[in-house]
């Protein structure tokens, strides 16, 4: 498995949280806190955003690092994606056809229609 290929597996992993995070959140205010009740549960309300805030920013800082780093480790070609099927090394290049030597062509005079004239 590839360096670019642990990447893609790690920014999916990453945008499914991301996702995740927001999706709980509610955009009036209410979010997890509204759903659980009481301010004693998850330390209260204001803890609770506060929580869901850091952790979308922390997880967006780390999504955008995950794509730097993918960007370096790509090398523009996948090696465990070449083709099985044609082998490269079993491809050969057309023989090109021996050079004849010039073979000497003899002046032949020119044929020309045979007019008649009448008189």
């Amino acid at each position: 498995m590839s360096t670019f290929s642990i990447f893609l597996v790690l920014i999916t992993i990453v945008c499914f949280l991301l996702i995740v995070v927001i999706m709980v959140q509610n955009p009036k205010g209410g979010g997890l806190s509204s759903t659980l009740g009481g301010s004693t549960q998850l330390g209260g309300v204001q803890k609770t955003t506060d929580f869901l805030d850091k952790s979308t920013w922390t997880l967006a800082g780390v999504l955008i690092l995950l794509i730097l780093f993918s960007s370096l480790s790509f090398t523009g070609t996948l090696n465990d994606s070449s083709s099985k099927v044609i082998d490269e090394s079993t491809i050969s290049t057309p023989a090109k056809p021996a050079e004849t030597p010039a073979a000497k062509t003899e002046t032949a005079t020119p044929i020309t229609p045979a007019v008649e004239e009448k008189k």
